[in-house]
């Protein structure tokens, strides 16, 4: 069986986590920021021939700087 430890030793000044927590958390922002990014494209992807009277597309990401 499995169980959490928890640390007791509080005193470093990074707030109790450890630079591998850290790592971990930086990690999961990434993979979240990549997927949203992916489902973003997808979404407008979907609606690429959807057009305008003046031939400009209807679903864009505005304000988006690659």
């Amino acid at each position: 069986m499995l169980t959490v430890v928890h640390e007791n030793d509080q005193s470093d000044d990074g707030g109790g986590r450890s630079l591998l927590d850290e790592i971990v958390r930086d990690g999961a922002r990434k993979m979240l920021a990549a997927a949203l990014q992916a489902e973003v494209s997808a979404y407008i992807d979907q609606f690429a021939d959807h057009l305008d009277e003046n031939g400009r597309r209807q679903v864009v990401r505005n304000g988006y700087h690659h």
